[in-house]
């Protein structure tokens, strides 16, 4: 099968699973997903944090970005770069720095800074699906992909249990992921 073939039935799989949850029990996986996270000693002890602004179907990340502003923590969020597959992480000091940009996605706006990346900085990696490997199944655009390999600190993805596969097909730039939480775990991988 080709490869691009099977990331899709699995992207498929994936959407459907999040698509039937309710919202209580969302924002219960959320809120168990959000402690995992805070938890780390990598959120702990970050001095950045490097993380996406959630859509209505993603794991929550606004409990995330308010711990980080409460703690004093640097907080940038991905800006996607005109006629390009890549991005860039601008310096955002509340949701009021944000307006919807690519993809109907919430982004900082254009005057927001960008934020240097250092080893002790924490980026949180969004995606539809992971496997217990480290491989990340995202919406194919390759975005993170490009941003990760080459990010100096820690990178943590947060996932659904229900979304956890025994095999998330990979391609020669498909980058995994190290750590990867769920409401139920983290793993390690």
């Amino acid at each position: 099968m080709d490869i691009r073939q099977e990331k899709n039935e699995v992207r498929a799989q994936c959407k459907r699973w999040r698509s039937r949850l309710s919202p209580e029990d969302k924002a219960g996986l959320d809120a168990r997903i959000a402690r995992r996270v805070s938890e780390l000693w990598a959120f702990r002890e970050a001095d950045a944090l490097f993380c996406y602004v959630s859509g209505a179907h993603e794991v929550d990340t606004r409990a995330l970005l308010a711990q980080a502003w409460a703690a004093g923590k640097t907080v940038a969020a991905p800006r996607c770069v005109d006629g390009t597959h890549e991005m860039q992480f601008l310096r955002i000091e509340r949701e009021e720095d944000l307006e919807p940009g690519s993809f109907g996605v919430l982004e900082p706006k254009a005057h927001c800074p960008p934020v240097q990346q250092t080893a002790q900085s924490l980026c949180i990696v969004p995606g539809l699906g992971f496997d217990n490997s480290g491989a990340r199944l995202g919406f194919g655009k390759g975005y993170y992909d490009r941003f990760v390999a080459s990010f100096p600190g820690t990178l943590v993805g947060l996932c659904y249990e229900g979304c956890i596969r025994a095999r998330i097909p990979t391609g020669r730039y498909d980058q995994k992921i190290p750590v990867i939480i769920t409401e139920k775990r983290v793993i390690r991988a």
